[in-house]
């Protein structure tokens, strides 16, 4: 039976290429998953996600689905890969990083949280067991458990009992899955959260008891929150030392090029991120040889490709001058053309990145490389 994680090749640090084997295909990691939180990632579409940009997987959003389209028109359509009509995998999110941002309209207990949403001011009720079951129906390749994100900076006190929740909660999301199977025919994995804030000792609890659960693959949540990037780094470092090695790691919410780079040189295999897309619709564009902004002056009369190292058709076919004469007109083509460029980019960087983890010249190559994404053009 084929394994569902298998490493590839071990770089002389932490760094590792590997391969993530789905019902929906192979992932080669590390990757950057495009974040398509409401069935698609804006402004792109299906084809050219899959063909152009080269994406291998693609995350959904469980509190933004269950709320719109609801999972009444998920399970008529068959699962949100039919509903998208994307044939590739699929991560879904638990809802719980949008459930405890609506800080002002929602109540905690042991038991799950009340919230109001977003879009009518309709009261609801999610709880570890309704997370599993909604994800169970968008019916994606891998699902996370059910956890509290804390928000930074956070006493020492409310970030343990947090993650002391999160722990519980990570059993009833295992014992709601063992008992209910899966609704199309295809695999699901579940991956559970690690948290405990900026805090080393709380990191390590957190990572062993996650460990402990012996999922077939491992989250590090609440971080990218605010924290300083050097805390950033610092957390995954200690959290991967602590998590299974021969099982794929997953950074959530991270981050710029940069960010990218040093976290698979610490050992992480998947991240995702909306700041390619976000990013790219005001006009902020990522390169290798740095961050571009489109609508300054300085592109007005810039005939050349809009990347000369790009991978994207958009790269090739438009110039810095007609994106730019875009932006500044409020031309929606030009979100269009920028989200297409920022996710190819960002696809090119792991894919790069993984080359050089083979090579067994990565780190020398994250020295050189860092300097060029980081400056501003």
């Amino acid at each position: 039976m084929q394994k569902f994680f298998e490493i590839e090749k071990n770089s002389p640090g932490k760094a590792r290429a590997g391969v993530l084997n789905t019902d929906h295909g192979q992932i080669q990691t590390p990757i950057f998953m495009p974040v398509g939180t409401v069935a698609s990632v804006k402004t792109v579409h299906q084809r050219e996600l899959k063909d152009d940009i080269k994406a291998q997987i693609i995350l959904g959003n469980t509190y933004h689905l269950y709320l719109r389209p609801k999972m009444e028109i998920m399970q008529g359509a068959g699962g949100l890969h039919k509903f998208m009509n994307w044939e590739l995998p699929i991560l879904t999110d638990s809802g719980g990083y949008q459930v405890f941002s609506l800080s002002a309209s929602r109540k905690m207990s042991e038991e799950g949280v009340k919230f109001k949403s977003h879009i009518d001011g309709s009261m609801h009720f999610i709880s570890p067991e309704k997370s599993m079951e909604i994800q169970r129906q968008i019916g994606a390749d891998i699902f996370m458990a059910f956890d509290e994100c804390t928000p930074y900076p956070c006493e020492y006190n409310q970030a343990k009992t947090s993650m002391e929740l999160t722990h519980r909660w990570l059993k009833r999301c295992i014992d709601w899955t063992n008992e209910n199977p899966e609704l199309y025919g295809h695999k699901q994995r579940l991956f559970p959260i690690v948290q405990g804030s900026t805090y080393a000792d709380l990191r390590k609890i957190s990572a062993e008891v996650i460990s402990e659960a012996n999922a077939e693959g491992n989250a590090i949540g609440g971080l990218s929150v605010g924290e300083p990037e050097e805390e950033m780094y610092r957390i995954t470092d200690i959290v991967t030392d602590v998590l299974p090695k021969e099982k794929p790691r997953y950074l959530m919410g991270v981050g710029t090029p940069w960010n990218i780079i040093e976290a698979i040189g610490l050992g992480i295999d998947m991240m995702d991120c909306v700041m390619p897309t976000r990013n790219a619709r005001n006009a902020m564009l990522f390169t290798w040889n740095g961050v571009m902004n489109m609508k300054n002056e300085k592109w007005k009369n810039d005939f050349s490709a809009l990347d000369e190292f790009g991978t994207s058709f958009v790269d090739r076919e438009y110039s810095k001058a007609y994106v730019r004469h875009l932006f500044v007109s409020k031309e929606y083509l030009s979100k269009q053309i920028a989200s297409i460029h920022n996710l190819a980019f960002y696809m090119d960087l792991v894919k790069v990145a993984r080359e050089h983890i083979v090579a067994g010249d990565f780190y020398e190559w994250k020295q050189q490389v860092l300097p060029n994404l980081r400056q501003r053009l």
